[in-house]
């Protein structure tokens, strides 16, 4: 394949063929080499190379990878590119390795993605290196010990969850009234969900749903927005008719949370973090790297909240790399960060 100017193609480092060609089926077009000096004169030529991602295979190893991360990251016309490890071969180590460095965007097993799935992905890598990272790159990412940060955002969580549960007691308790005033049953939904390390425990939140909800959730299986997902198993229906009226609201408004404020008490969640899952949809993210979303501390709000901003759907792909990239990045900072743009989500939220 020919290098060509202004290339809107993809860029592969290695010579897998099977790789290159699922590529090709995307793009049409593409260059490949398997040559360290051409690679790197490719790369260093300032306006020449300009592809849609950049995928190199692992067998190159860490120090040449983490070359190659510094050409890219220094050229203006480069550093918004994917840059994505073929990580078919990495042992458990190298793994370790290549995450800690933090010198590419992702480590995928190309084989195990369908061409529509990987175009979805760096689709979203794409949108996501070119402009919703820049405030967290500059100046979120200072980082304190990790026992003084786990220290302080626990003292955090500890301060604020047992301050807004002493002023929200009025709160609760007319919320709770008006649950019982339209149907039978409990005020609190309690279910069980897998938190940070896989950890399960009990899950509070206003109930919103009439009794019984969750055992007619195959009845509407054909509703799930996430149903043609081939990755993970999240359930969401839009306009979910086992919502009562009172339970809409709570929801539109958010205040159906509010119970967990208990769970960030109880030190099984945070005010920041991944939201934790069911655990039905939990034991599908089992992959290595899918897993990566469990290491981040449950939270009430995190940062797929704050990028939804209003949007109906959210792709499970966008979903899991959110959480991924939380988990990559957590910090005292970065949960201030989210926290501030929180209410804005919320105030979109409540207008869709």
């Amino acid at each position: 394949m020919k290098l060509r100017e202004s290339m809107t193609g993809f860029y592969y480092i290695g010579d897998d063929r099977a790789n290159i060609t699922k590529l090709v089926s995307i793009y049409k077009h593409g260059y490949a080499s398997c040559n360290l000096e051409e690679v790197m004169a490719a790369l260093s030529r300032e306006n020449t190379l300009q592809p849609e991602v950049i995928c190199c295979e692992s067998a190159f190893g860490l120090a040449a990878v983490r070359q190659w991360a510094r050409i890219l990251s220094k050229q203006e016309g480069l550093s918004h590119i994917p840059f994505i490890i073929h990580a078919d071969n990495l042992t458990l180590r190298e793994n370790d390795l290549f995450v800690c460095h933090q010198s590419v965007d992702d480590l995928l097993n190309l084989k195990e993605w369908d061409e529509d799935c990987l175009a979805t992905k760096i689709r979203f890598l794409q949108k996501f290196k070119k402009g919703h990272h820049e405030p967290e790159r500059e100046t979120l990412r200072v980082r304190l010990p990790k026992t003084l940060q786990g220290f302080l955002k626990r003292s955090f969580d500890i301060l604020v969850s047992f301050t807004a549960l002493v002023f929200l007691t009025p709160v609760f308790l007319c919320i709770a009234c008006a649950i019982r005033m339209e149907s039978r049953g409990k005020i609190f939904y309690i279910s069980q969900r897998a938190g940070k390390g896989y950890r399960i425990f009990d899950f509070y939140k206003f109930r919103t749903m009439f009794t019984g909800a969750d055992q007619c959730r195959n009845k509407f299986a054909h509703l799930n927005q996430y149903r043609d997902s081939e990755l993970v198993r999240f359930f969401k229906i839009e306009n979910d008719p086992r919502i009562t009226r009172v339970g809409k609201f709570l929801r539109n408004t958010s205040l159906d949370e509010l119970p967990q404020l208990l769970n960030v008490l109880m030190g099984n969640m945070s005010l920041v973090g991944n939201r934790p899952l069911p655990l039905y949809e939990a034991e599908t993210l089992t992959t290595d790297v899918l897993a990566k979303r469990f290491l981040a501390p449950a939270g009430i709000t995190g940062l797929w909240q704050i990028k939804k901003r209003g949007q109906s759907i959210m792709s499970d792909l966008e979903r899991i790399n959110l959480d991924i990239d939380y988990a990559d990045k957590s910090n005292l900072l970065y949960d201030m960060w989210i926290m501030a743009r929180t209410p804005q989500a919320l105030m979109q939220k409540a207008n869709t």
